[in-house]
């Protein structure tokens, strides 16, 4: 992968990450629930977990590239 293209994917991940949040945000106002439950559910979720991953793995093969 190239610079480009990890920057695009770190792009479409941040998005994706920012959407499904924001998904679970609306649909547990919409139930009424309380804030630090849905934040509990935000901060166990296993796909948001799976996308801070990825997201950390591409920083890592940005972050040498970006000192050079």
């Amino acid at each position: 992968m190239d610079q480009q293209d990890l920057k695009l994917s770190k792009k479409l991940i941040t998005s994706y990450k920012k959407r499904l949040e924001k998904e679970i945000l609306n649909r547990s106002m919409k139930l009424r629930m309380p804030q630090n439950k849905f934040e509990e559910i935000i901060h166990n979720n296993n796909e948001l977990i799976n996308l801070k991953k990825a997201l950390e793995k591409l920083e890592a093969k940005t972050e040498p590239h970006s000192k050079v």
